[in-house]
């Protein structure tokens, strides 16, 4: 017998009943976005394997454990995007797009990365981010965080906590990376294998572990506030103040480091405790070190990535329920004689009223039977058009969800009647 064919272990399927809540996260965060004047750019699913070491860093778990990579016919190395900013830095390189230029961009899309799944988790999923260049001051910092805090607000989700940080810059790490490693040795035989191996590549990291068994090591470690100079720490405050001003609350979490290793000065998390072990739901930070890192001269640059999957699973812990998918009105057809005028009526319809969801019945069926589809498809009333409707011009009017009366209407009548139905 042949195997049973299904989706790859971590990869889904989002059935047409769920759909609708993706589709208001996604269209609320363009809107959001466009709000502030961002652009939407798309980039390959597939790049050089190259870009990704180049970029997150080849001490990484993603590099190390997690990405989709292969060599293709030509033995070229490459690999599925795990994360959206590499690629469009490389996009935006390629294109002239930051030479002596400011650019706001947004994109979105699916991201791939071999994780052990589980809720939040999968090894398909859907991202949607901002990257902005040319801006070197916190105030772009602070905008790129307040756009967050509009798009939770925009989407209805209260409770969100916003962690920051600051990573300084590449000086300062260096003089706390010296007193982290002294700190970590004198704790040498309470490290794990990967805190052992991260201490000599990129100590920070450690800071990053998801031990628990860690957690009270981690809490005594130094701090990289005491190595930040008066710059850093200006650079900060307005952040921060800006924040307060704004009405947008905020936690100081020292230990907030990322687990890439492009991150500098700012980073920052939005954070639930609604999804069990996966609570990020939007991270970012500054990386104004990257467009040199792959190559190119220096630009400052600041986004955030943003897990679909994730803000879509806060959303249904919430309970929200969007039935928008299901069709305002079901046109039921009686009789072969009025297939053919009853599509041309629905064109009129829809051509009309832009905003209307009206599904025919199409494949035919006895009259109950159609009625019986109308009430699945979950519209509110029928259009009942059978050879009497035809002649006279008119149609019925069943309503499915309510207590009335049936009555007749004219098709002249219809689409006015229609507007006012669905409020446009």
């Amino acid at each position: 017998m042949a195997k049973k064919l299904q989706a790859v272990r971590g990869m889904r399927d989002i059935l047409p009943d769920q759909t609708p809540l993706w589709q208001f996260v996604e269209n609320t965060a363009r809107q959001v976005f466009q709000s502030y004047a961002y652009r939407e750019i798309r980039t390959p699913v597939l790049e050089m394997t190259e870009l990704f070491k180049r970029s997150i860093g080849e001490v990484t778990d993603i590099v190390e454990k997690e990405m989709y990579t292969f060599e293709d016919r030509n033995g070229d190395s490459l690999t599925l995007r795990p994360e959206g900013t590499a690629g469009c830095v490389r996009a935006c390189m390629e294109n002239g797009l930051l030479h002596n230029q400011v650019q706001r961009l947004w994109y979105q899309g699916a991201m791939f990365r071999h994780e052990r799944p589980q809720k939040g988790r999968y090894r398909e999923f859907k991202q949607m981010g901002l990257e902005a260049y040319g801006m070197a001051g916190p105030d772009i910092d602070l905008e790129v965080i307040l756009v967050t805090a509009r798009l939770w607000e925009a989407l209805g989700i209260p409770g969100l906590e916003l962690q920051i940080n600051t990573l300084g810059t590449p000086e300062e790490r260096t003089a706390y990376r010296a007193r982290l490693v002294a700190y970590l040795q004198q704790h040498r035989d309470q490290l794990d294998e990967d805190s052992l191996r991260r201490m000599q590549s990129n100590p920070l990291r450690v800071l990053d572990s998801k031990n628990p068994d860690m957690a009270e090591l981690i809490a005594g470690a130094p701090s990289l506030m005491d190595d930040l100079g008066e710059t850093s720490r200006a650079h900060f405050e307005v952040i921060t103040s800006g924040l307060e001003a704004a009405g947008v609350d905020y936690v100081l979490n020292t230990r907030l480091v990322r687990g890439l290793d492009y991150y500098s000065r700012t980073v920052f998390e939005w954070v639930t405790d609604l999804l069990g072990a996966q609570g990020t739901v939007c991270a970012g930070g500054r990386y104004d070190g990257l467009v040199e890192q792959l190559g190119g001269k220096p630009v400052p640059a600041i986004g955030f990535g943003m897990g679909v999957d994730r803000v879509v699973g806060v959303l249904q812990e919430l309970g929200f329920d969007d039935g928008e998918a299901d069709p305002h009105v079901y046109m039921v057809l009686v009789g072969e004689r009025v297939q053919g005028p009853g599509l041309v009526l629905a064109e009129r319809l829809r051509n009309a009223l832009p905003g209307l969801r009206l599904q025919v019945n199409c494949g035919g069926g006895s009259f109950k039977s159609q009625f019986k589809k109308a009430d699945k498809s979950g519209a509110r009333l029928a259009l009942i058009l059978g050879e009497d409707e035809l002649n006279k011009q008119e149609a019925g009017i069943k309503w499915l969800r309510e207590q009335q009366e049936q009555v007749s209407m004219a098709h002249d009548e219809l689409a006015d009647f229609l507007k006012e139905m669905i409020g446009e």
